[in-house]
């Protein structure tokens, strides 16, 4: 029986959606908004030298120029560890990737619009059980009243359910690909229905990977793992702290701003004890900052 890498790891992300072209046309059409005409017909990586030089953007799993009835950019992100900066993050990238299109002297109407698709291995909006975040910049009271340039869906992979999934096809079954593959065993057949679900399957197998490949994966989710263990343990015992040194700072404006005062401490003392962690088990400061959304 054959076995299968999690989608999710940059390596596998990147072999499947950074390389098979008609595999990243299928994903984005079933992920992204778009009406029939504005389908994509066609792509093209973009070359380095086209790629926005933003803070992150190396990190970003493909980049891409597509074109519909019109021509897009889109940055297409997985990120498996959420982190409070990370919205900010996108935010920034979007709009550089926006801004840098343009050459000294062209005119402003030759700007394309620009996605950012995140697809998050995390809960982060523990507020609302919907799954799928679509921001786009429009009139607050109007809002068929849209300015274009751009978009960001943001995708929790975790709140997807399939069996209670009765809209697009082809949106649940990449998202269950994403969800499922690397952890349930044997693969459901559904993905194998479907030309590129089942291509992006084979693509995922394990035997097609060198060793050198393999022992990169396995570091990747070693330092993922590692990171959001010493994320939410030292953020508890941060927040404690952060708790009594805000209820010390707070109390005079009364015990729900002491509360506000020392989660924010918390987060901020966990942050800190995370990354010397991260340090001393042998990551390297760079990649851990990275990994915990400060650079």
């Amino acid at each position: 029986m054959a076995k299968y890498l999690n989608p999710k790891s940059d390596l596998v992300f990147k072999r499947i959606f950074g390389q098979e072209k008609d595999l990243l046309i299928s994903f984005l059409n079933a992920i992204l908004p778009l009406e029939n005409e504005e389908q994509i017909v066609d792509l093209e990586y973009l070359p380095s030298e086209q790629v926005p030089t933003v803070p992150q953007f190396k990190n970003s799993i493909v980049d891409v120029k597509c074109r519909a009835n019109n021509n897009s950019f889109f940055i297409v992100e997985m990120q498996v560890n959420w982190t409070n900066a990370f919205m900010q993050r996108v935010m920034f990238n979007a709009g550089k990737a926006y801004v840098n299109q343009m050459k000294e002297g062209e005119s402003y109407d030759l700007l394309l619009p620009v996605f950012a698709v995140s697809i998050i291995d995390y809960i982060f909006d523990k507020d609302s059980t919907e799954y799928y975040h679509h921001y786009k910049i429009v009139n607050i009271k109007n809002s068929n009243d849209v300015i274009k340039g751009l978009q960001f869906v943001f995708i929790e992979l975790p709140k997807f359910n399939a069996s209670t999934y009765t809209q697009k096809k082809m949106q649940a079954l990449w998202l269950r690909f994403l969800k499922e593959t690397g952890k349930t065993e044997p693969l459901s057949e559904d993905f194998l229905k479907e030309k590129e679900t089942a291509k992006a399957v084979k693509l995922a197998e394990i035997g097609t990977y060198t060793e050198a490949q393999l022992a990169y994966y396995d570091q990747y989710f070693d330092a993922v793992s590692t990171e959001r263990t010493f994320v939410v343990e030292a953020e508890k015992r941060g927040e404690q702290k952060g708790m009594e040194k805000g209820m010390e700072k707070g109390m005079e404006k009364g015990m729900e701003k002491g509360m506000e005062i020392g989660k924010e401490e918390g987060r901020r003392l966990g942050v800190e004890e995370a990354l010397t962690n991260l340090i001393k088990n042998g990551i390297p400061g760079t990649e851990a900052r990275r990994l915990l959304g400060l650079e």
